[in-house]
């Protein structure tokens, strides 16, 4: 079976991700020199049409818009050539938003159009080398010209009212990142995951145009309209994007597709985790666990709310929980503790967290977990998304609509009674694995003693024990699974009280 590289995912990223950190906004006010003149009517229909129109016709590999010297630039080189900050859009308009865009090259060697939005008038932006500073590590001519950019971001006093902080980039097939106060980057969003986890390989859609729309002065809230395109699927997006504590996206997503989709993966997450305190493997480091995100969370339609603590697997993993409408999933970073990580640089504990929330009805479905075995943080081995029951086939159109959470709680994630810690350890007898489960402090009005509910989908469950947390003020459940061969099991636990039920549900695989 040919198993997907993290390697590829990190590559789309990767360069964007560490611009993203290293360069900053700053300067003086101007606006961006080099935009194409002409005007058209815009409206969030115009982009359905397009994505409509182009589902309808074959699909076409859109061409290297630049030329070999700048497609294999060198990692250094490529993240030296930054945008001008006095040339930021809306800066001297006095907005509370501002616009960059990223250089085409390297990772990023097909441009994307940009456009901006006002008055209900569209009109697009021209790449100019004028709008960039070509630093000493590159070696070759300034480039003359391109169709576009590789992708931007936005900046917004997210942290202070005197500084203009990153807020969300766009950058790499459908990839985009948020941030919360607080935050550093982390895990990415996509538009779409085809085929993630699937044997063949997946396929990668790409946003292939972008429009701005200006803020109105004063405004908390920027629009971002994307056009879509892939081998298999079109669509048409429209993100609202509301900074704050936690910055909310509010997408909607019309799909239309041109061929048959094995799986389509809706809301798609994808995260790093390399080892931690559930799964340390052999890894010789100083720091006690390395991650972006630490599990995923689900809160089923019926009310049930489970938690999955994320694992570095020997294999590919790929793991499904039904979930008809779900009211909502995410990979969270629920460890928000320097001393679990001891990175002074990567601050893994600054991380956000992602939590989407579905708007209206999904309709039947599942949410996948793919986990992919990686020896480097500087691979994204997790993601996560939902899968409609329905059958993709030519010509269907879907609709989706959901709220995107980034932030250190995101909004709609249960706090009570949810898991803080997973540890495994050898058990008292040969052969057996020792679980330790925290939960945080939950809420209850009922008495009686508290049990730990745990069930196994093979093997034997020995002395499950609930006990309180002297030190966290929450519950500490323990157990040992004996098993009986060499496949993997599936372990539940959450703790009750007399009917109640006091805590999500941890669930977890355990692979010999």
């Amino acid at each position: 079976m040919k198993q997907w590289q993290p390697s590829s995912r990190r590559s789309w990223m990767l360069g964007g991700c560490l611009l993203v950190l290293l360069a900053c906004f700053g300067g003086e006010a101007a606006t961006p020199g080099g935009r194409a003149s002409g005007t058209v009517a815009f409206s969030a229909e115009v982009v359905r049409e397009r994505a409509r129109a182009l589902a309808a016709r074959p699909y076409r590999e859109p061409p290297v818009g630049v030329p070999p010297e700048y497609a294999n630039l060198s990692y250094d080189a490529y993240r030296d050539i930054r945008y001008r900050a006095d040339q930021a859009l809306w800066r001297t308009a006095g907005l509370p938003f501002q616009a960059q865009f990223f250089h085409p090259g390297l990772f990023f060697p097909r441009p994307v159009a940009m456009n901006v939005v006002e008055g209900g008038r569209s009109r697009p932006l021209a790449f100019s080398p004028s709008l960039f500073t070509y630093g000493p590590l590159v070696k070759v001519p300034p480039l003359a010209k391109s169709e576009g950019f590789a992708g931007f971001r936005l900046a917004y006093p997210l942290n202070r009212p005197d500084v203009m902080d990153e807020l969300v980039a766009f950058l790499g097939a459908s990839y985009f990142r948020g941030l919360g106060q607080g935050n550093r980057y982390g895990l990415s969003a996509r538009g779409l995951a085809i085929d993630t986890g699937l044997p063949g390989g997946e396929e990668f859609p790409s946003f292939r145009e972008f429009w701005l729309e200006t803020p109105a002065p004063g405004e908390a809230r920027v629009v971002v309209h994307a056009l879509l395109d892939g081998p298999s699927v079109a669509g048409a997006y429209r993100f609202v994007i509301h900074p704050g504590e936690r910055t909310v996206m509010e997408v909607e997503a019309s799909l239309f597709a041109r061929k048959a989709v094995r799986q389509l993966g809706v809301a798609p997450l994808t995260s790093m985790y390399q080892f931690g305190e559930n799964d340390r493997g052999a890894f010789d480091d100083f720091r006690p666990e390395v991650h972006d995100s630490d599990g995923l969370a689900i809160w089923m339609k019926e009310g049930e709310k489970l938690w999955r603590p994320l694992e570095n697997p020997p294999h590919l993993s790929v793991a499904s929980f039904r979930a008809d409408n779900p009211r909502g999933f995410g990979l969270l970073q629920r460890d928000q503790a320097f001393t679990s990580y001891e990175d002074l640089e990567a601050r893994y504990e600054l991380r956000p967290s992602a939590w989407v929330e579905p708007v209206g009805d999904w309709g039947p479905g599942s949410v996948r977990l793919v986990e992919i075995p990686t020896a480097s943080e500087m691979d994204d081995n997790i993601v996560a998304f939902w899968v409609p029951d329905a059958p993709v086939v030519p010509g269907t159109a879907l609709r989706f609509a959901y709220r995107l959470s980034w932030g250190a709680a995101p909004q709609g994630v249960p706090t009570p009674g949810s898991v803080s810690a997973t540890r495994v350890a050898a058990g008292s007898v040969k052969g057996a694995r020792r679980f330790v489960i925290d939960f945080t402090r939950a809420g209850s009005s009922a008495e009686g003693p508290v049990e730990a509910v745990v069930t196994a989908s093979r093997g034997q469950v020995l002395h499950p024990i609930a006990q309180p947390h002297a030190v966290t003020g929450g519950w500490r459940a323990t157990f040992e699974l004996v098993p009986d061969g060499d496949s993997p099991v599936e372990l539940r636990c959450f703790l009750k009280r007399g009917s109640e039920t006091l805590t999500e549900t941890w669930s977890d695989l355990w692979i010999p």
